[in-house]
């Protein structure tokens, strides 16, 4: 395992895939501040200690919480895919050059996304964002395929 975490590619690999792993993670947090400041909840537990009256109004969806919702259920479905293809790219030996455009493009396409999404910048900033993301996983996917693949 040692001589792995000396490998230059599988650093810059780590580092992106923890910076987008964190930024995973943080979308829960936003989420909750969302609902919070929104005073929009989902289930009837999260409320339970309110009064009966204020509890009807606050068992709602808000645009807001919604929003948040949709980036962070993006991100797992962009994020997951990218450390499990990322590593598997970074263990076929690419160039240090290769492997850290694309982890920056990925890494800084995901940030900008969830900017685009949370703010609510106009189209196309949020879609291509996403397709950028997307290209990367795809591209690191045909290389690792090209490397490895055995019929």
């Amino acid at each position: 395992m040692a001589a792995v975490m000396e490998d230059e590619v599988f650093k810059v690999f780590t580092t992106h895939a923890t910076v987008v792993l964190v930024k995973l993670l943080l979308m829960g947090p936003l989420t909750a501040f969302y609902r919070f400041s929104r005073g929009a909840f989902a289930n009837e537990e999260d409320v339970a200690l309110k009064p009966a009256e204020e509890r009807k109004k606050m068992l709602r969806t808000h645009p807001d919480v919604e929003r948040v919702r949709r980036c962070h259920q993006n991100d797992l479905e962009t994020v997951v895919p990218f450390v499990l293809v990322g590593l598997l790219y970074t263990l076929t030996g690419p160039e240090l050059s290769s492997a850290q455009l694309c982890f920056r493009l990925f890494t800084g396409a995901r940030l900008f996304h969830t900017v685009s999404y949370v703010v609510a910048l106009p189209q196309p900033c949020r879609a291509l964002s996403w397709m950028l993301g997307m290209g990367v996983n795809f591209f690191m996917a045909y290389r690792v395929l090209q490397t490895v693949l055995v019929l």
